[in-house]
């Protein structure tokens, strides 16, 4: 039901309606998109900050471009609440029972006005570099404009783009979007560059972007629809490359996003009138809590261990390092190639670097876990969050660290199936200095479980006896194995490592058992599983993960059933091989 009948924002079905209003009408849109955002993001969360601060300047460029032929490419798309809502589709924030009609980044399947599915930072001006050169080479005219925050530019990749964006011969239009923040506090001298330009209104010689060649424009206040407005005419159809440098405030319209902007970059379900979330926080440890107390004992040794992340010390907790041990704390930036590059580069000089890595964006530093880590075999330790099957949109899927990591040399990938063995891994991994070893952080709730003292410098299977179906469940699928098992007797592994076989219990539990069957929590192509089938080279190996494919929303439940990951489904699909 649409709680707000009377909004202005009931009128909107398009761009071409944007146009038709007067400036009176445009801040009341404004006021309703903010109230929307909130209202929505309360009940389902969501990114609060990046979209409050941005919507002055969304309705501006619908006000005087002519999309979907004028094109917007959004940085991370973190920021496209406010587009969503001009295009067609603000039923989904007016009437809760159409929450869910749209996805929360921008996405081509959803409306000729998104260009791309983008869920990753830094890079909207390396796709609009791209769309404008081929644009020239069709004879078109359109404006082509790439909107990225102060955060995204910490990234490499913007770095490329701006490289090439500065020699395009015609129209190119990249506008930084500069809050003063990243996820969490923005850093890295960039912070220094801009906060000159913003105290001299734009107006010190040191300008990187004028001295890259671009016609450089400054908006001091990006919240001022008037100033938009001005500013969008002003650069509309020009024949050069233009940087449009605009200063925003990051969750404007409500104080507690603007007093605790880290917090409130992306929120859980939360009460409007306490600002306090309604999602119960974990009773007892938690796969996160556990890494970071055993990091922080190892600091208070004295030990020199570093923490390494790339933006997002809230996933981990790590502002307890971040604060109390300032000096065994980095932070790089929204930059995984060069949090992993730098974390080589302190193994090198006989630091302890640990990295706290998502499994989504992990896949931005590819390059640099095989080159600059493997190739040299160093032993780097990295702790991968997020990694599992999940009903994310297809832009932050965790299904695929295993298959980058996993497949490379020298990595060791280990997949805990309690806390304590957790615990115990990372013990290990810090204390061996002889390989890079990778941890796959459980994303489901694990028992705490037996302490351990295994040395993993040999992978060893962990087998509790059954009869006819050996299960390997790899780490937090282990549980999904247990019930399997004890439905039918089956004998049941911890295969300890993602990637690393133990080709002796292999070759037995083939020799004593009819059925090998494997669960990950992963995509199945490249993945543990099909080592173990590779490795048997029979048909007496089932397979049990995602396939290779991008879900975008879909229910968790959805996709277990698709994939056969009930244990009821399981067990059925066993039950057919075993009569094979």
């Amino acid at each position: 039901m649409n709680q707000h009948p009377d909004f202005l924002l009931n009128q909107i079905h398009g761009p071409q309606d944007v146009k038709q209003l007067d400036l009176a009408q445009m801040k009341q849109l404004a006021s309703e998109i903010r109230t929307l955002i909130l209202e929505k993001d309360a009940v389902l969360g969501g990114h609060l900050g990046p979209d409050l601060g941005i919507v002055e300047a969304t309705i501006a460029y619908h006000y005087v471009f002519n999309a979907p032929k004028d094109k917007m490419v959004w940085d991370v798309s973190h920021q496209t609440y406010p587009h969503k809502m001009l295009t067609g589709r603000a039923l989904a924030w007016l009437d809760p029972e159409h929450y869910e009609d749209v996805t929360p980044y921008s996405n081509p399947d959803e409306s000729p006005y998104d260009y791309y599915a983008v869920g990753h930072t830094s890079t909207s001006i390396a796709l609009a570099t791209g769309m404008a050169r081929a644009r020239d080479l069709m004879g078109g005219k359109e404006n082509i404009m790439a909107l990225i925050g102060d955060g995204s530019m910490t990234g490499g990749l913007a770095y490329e783009g701006l490289n090439n964006a500065a020699i395009e011969k015609h129209n190119l239009v990249v506008v930084v979007n500069d809050n003063q923040m990243s996820i969490d506090d923005n850093v890295g001298g960039l912070v220094t560059a801009l906060k000159k330009l913003r105290d001299s209104n734009g107006q010190t010689p040191e300008n990187p972007f004028t001295a890259m060649g671009f016609d450089y424009r400054y908006v001091a206040d990006g919240n001022d629809i008037e100033d938009m407005i001005a500013a969008f005419e002003a650069v509309k159809d020009v024949d050069h490359p233009i940087l449009l440098h605009i200063n925003t405030l990051k969750g404007k319209g409500y104080e507690p996003a603007i007093k605790d902007e880290a917090n409130h970059h992306w929120v859980l379900p939360f009460d409007l009138k306490t600002d306090k979330t309604t999602v119960p926080a974990p009773d007892g440890p938690t796969a996160a809590s556990v890494a970071l107390d055993e990091v922080i004992k190892r600091i208070k040794n004295d030990e020199k261990v570093l923490a390494i992340n790339a933006a997002i010390p809230g996933s981990f907790g790590l502002d307890k390092i971040k604060q109390n041990y300032p000096e065994n704390y980095v932070d790089v930036g929204i930059a995984e190639q060069e949090s992993v590059a730098f974390a080589a580069g302190a193994v090198k000089e006989g630091a302890v670097p640990v990295l706290f890595e998502s499994s989504t964006f992990l896949q931005r530093a590819f390059d640099q876990l095989s080159h600059d880590v493997a190739a040299n075999d160093l032993p780097v330790v990295m702790l991968v969050a997020g990694g599992g099957i999940s009903s994310n949109s297809k832009t932050h899927l965790g299904i695929f660290d295993q298959v980058m990591v996993g497949n490379l040399p020298n990595w060791i990938y280990l997949a805990p199936t309690t806390l304590n063995e957790e615990k115990a891994m990372l013990n290990w991994a810090i204390n061996q200095r002889k390989h890079p070893v990778a941890i796959k952080i459980p994303t489901k709730p694990v028992p705490m479980g037996e302490e351990v003292s295994a040395d993993f410098d040999k992978i060893k299977y962990q087998v509790k006896p059954g009869k006819d179906v050996a299960i390997l469940a790899l780490g937090d699928f282990y549980t999904l194995g247990q019930e399997v098992a004890e439905k039918l007797n089956a004998t049941l592994i911890n295969p300890v490592s993602a990637n690393i076989l133990d080709k002796d219990s292999l070759d037995k539990l083939a020799k004593e058992h009819e059925l090998i069957v494997t669960l990950e929590d992963n995509s199945l192509d490249g993945g543990f599983g099909q080592k173990v089938a590779s490795y048997l080279g029979t048909n007496k190996v089932l397979n049990f993960g995602q396939r290779c494919e991008y879900t975008d929303q879909v229910p968790l439940k959805q996709i277990y059933q698709d994939n056969h990951l009930t244990s009821e489904q399981i067990i059925a699909d066993i039950k057919v091989n075993l009569n094979d």
